[in-house]
């Protein structure tokens, strides 16, 4: 009787588990997801209805040359511009925020405090989630030298270049957003991006890098850069 007893209890308790473990994965891979949807639809919608009341300052010097310092500080949390990356996809349109934590990482990138300002002379980083909250670096991988890494203020179009495939390192390699980061193969001061995301693909244990430099600029009334047209 008492053996019959446990082995139920322990069947009961496989069941409840089993049933915990599934309701986990749901979360992880569906729920974050339609929270990310609604949060990044959002924040595109916050940033384009600012820039229509409050244009962003234009770029000073619209070619990619060292710019003068930046006059005005980014906003924790708030949102600074909008990234297209055409080899992710046609529709891959997420919004960049200021700060990299969990919070802000939950609507969209994070650009890394103490980095350069989107266009200005240094490294411009931001960092995205591989997976969960609407993976927006799943396809990390397929980033190649060439690539077109397009973002935008809501005045400037701001078109870099990737230099490099993805690079492999360890969370605890933060020279990666050095100004002028080392393993990247630049030599000298000028107007660097940088991304960063997790790997492997359902972990955190690496991370995977890409760097770039600015390419070209121009401004919004211009029409969209042909760098959006995917490779």
């Amino acid at each position: 009787m008492t053996v019959r007893l446990v082995v139920r209890t322990l069947s009961e308790l496989c069941i409840t588990a089993g049933a915990l473990i599934v309701l986990f994965v749901a979360y992880v891979m569906y729920w974050t997801g339609i929270q990310a949807d609604d949060a990044v639809a959002g924040q595109l919608d916050t940033l384009q209805r600012e820039w229509v009341a409050a244009p962003a300052d234009p770029d000073p010097d619209p070619d990619p040359a060292p710019a003068p310092p930046a006059r005005r500080p980014y906003a924790a949390g708030r949102g600074i511009a909008v990234m297209y990356v055409p080899r992710l996809g046609d529709d891959w349109e997420w919004p960049v925020l200021q700060g990299t934590g969990t919070g802000v990482l939950k609507k969209g990138l994070g650009h890394y405090a103490g980095t350069a300002r989107l266009g200005a002379t240094g490294n411009f980083s931001v960092a995205g989630h591989r997976r969960t909250y609407g993976d927006p670096f799943k396809d990390f991988p397929r980033l190649r030298p060439g690539d077109a890494v397009v973002l935008t203020d809501g005045t400037t179009w701001f078109t870099y270049r990737i230099d490099r495939a993805p690079y492999r390192t360890v969370p605890t390699d933060v020279a990666v957003i050095d100004p002028v980061p080392r393993k990247s193969g630049f030599h000298g001061p000028g107007r660097y991006l940088t991304l960063t995301t997790c790997d492997p693909e359902w972990g955190s244990s690496h991370r995977l890098i890409v760097w770039g430099h600015l390419d070209a600029t121009q401004p919004v009334t211009a029409g969209r850069p042909q760098a959006l047209d995917r490779p």
